[in-house]
């Protein structure tokens, strides 16, 4: 893991000290930035997620799925766990905590917008940093790359019925074409652009030079990306945050115990079915972990910059790295 990944959490709160504090002092001369839009898709926040997501999408090499009949136990595992119970878990426990438990410290409109901010991110599954935590934890890199290009695949059929449906239940009402905009901008595109790179450079200078050079020059791209993505982000966020501090520990709460049900329900049920540890710790770090990059963007898209939906999303990134650690180190001491 590079500096940048082990010190996410570090990052994402300096970011967030920067944009409070620019949006506290500078916040009126920043909000055009705000109105930037085509479709509702904020266009500053649009290039800067593509910037992020790109260089992640251009490392899947689809021609992997001829693989898929290998380890199918541990790919049936993640495909049930990741489409058919983390979005509605994650939906419970946000409902349960936001709306319920902490009904007395929080108004009902926020509660609804950090619900549908904590469903937007269950709906997505990781795609990126699952290649970190399953070298971590010494996890079957095959298995882990055919895992992740079936999770893209799936996510552009039933991402968006899946957000639809959950946010309805919640009585939040959103527009579908957004819903699809979204996911074309931020899912469909890169990901193409990111194929067709994939295939042209790898066969124009070859895997080694693609490795170790392109990927390596990207690197730093998304990461600038995604620190301003975060900057701008807490700079239309900044008075809120500053007027409601606690909330942020209030979100935190339902998004780290569903990150640990989830890990644990998809580990025992591995156990259970006799995967290997190789394929084991992968199936429960993908399922644990989110695609928050396209969760964020889809926040913004649906909700706008400085909404409670899009803040949840942000604070599903800082708390995704120190909990995701804790459970690499749980997979390793649990290695069997």
């Amino acid at each position: 893991m590079g500096k940048f990944e082990r010190y996410l959490t570090l990052w994402v709160a300096l970011a967030i000290i920067a944009g409070i504090g620019i949006g506290k002092f500078a916040g009126d001369s920043i909000e055009f930035l705000s109105d930037l839009e085509i479709a509702k898709v904020n266009i500053p926040v649009a290039i800067l997620v593509w910037m992020m997501i790109y260089p992640m999408m251009v490392q899947i090499d689809f021609s992997s799925l001829k693989n898929v009949t290998k380890n199918s136990k541990g790919i049936g595992l993640t495909l049930v766990i990741n489409w058919l119970i983390k979005p509605f878990t994650m939906a419970f426990f946000a409902w349960l905590f936001l709306d319920q438990i902490f009904s007395a410290y929080l108004n009902p409109e926020d509660a609804q917008q950090y619900i549908a901010g904590a469903i937007i991110l269950g709906a997505a599954p990781c795609t990126a940093m699952v290649f970190v935590w399953s070298y971590l934890t010494k996890g079957d890199a095959n298995y882990t790359l055919v895992q992740v290009s079936l999770n893209d695949l799936i996510l552009l059929v039933l991402f968006i019925p899946i957000v639809r449906l959950l946010l309805g239940v919640t009585n939040i009402e959103i527009p579908y074409d957004t819903l699809i905009y979204s996911v074309l901008i931020f899912v469909v595109i890169p990901l193409t652009a990111g194929y067709i790179s994939n295939k042209y450079l790898i066969n124009k200078y070859g895997l080694e030079w693609f490795n170790s050079v392109f990927l390596a020059k990207l690197k730093p791209m998304s990461m600038i990306a995604l620190i301003t993505t975060l900057v701008l982000l807490f700079a239309f966020q900044g008075q809120r945050i500053l007027d409601n501090p606690f909330d942020i520990l209030l979100i935190a709460v339902p998004l780290t115990i569903q990150t640990y049900f989830i890990f644990f329900i998809t580990w025992f049920i591995g156990r259970y079915l006799k995967l290997k540890h190789n394929v084991c710790a992968p199936s429960a770090m993908i399922g644990a972990s989110n695609f928050f990059e396209l969760a964020v963007a889809v926040a913004i898209s649906l909700f706008g910059l400085n909404s409670g939906a899009s803040l949840a999303t942000v604070v599903g990134i800082l708390i995704e790295v120190p909990v995701m650690l804790s459970l690499v180190a749980l997979a390793n001491k649990w290695r069997y």
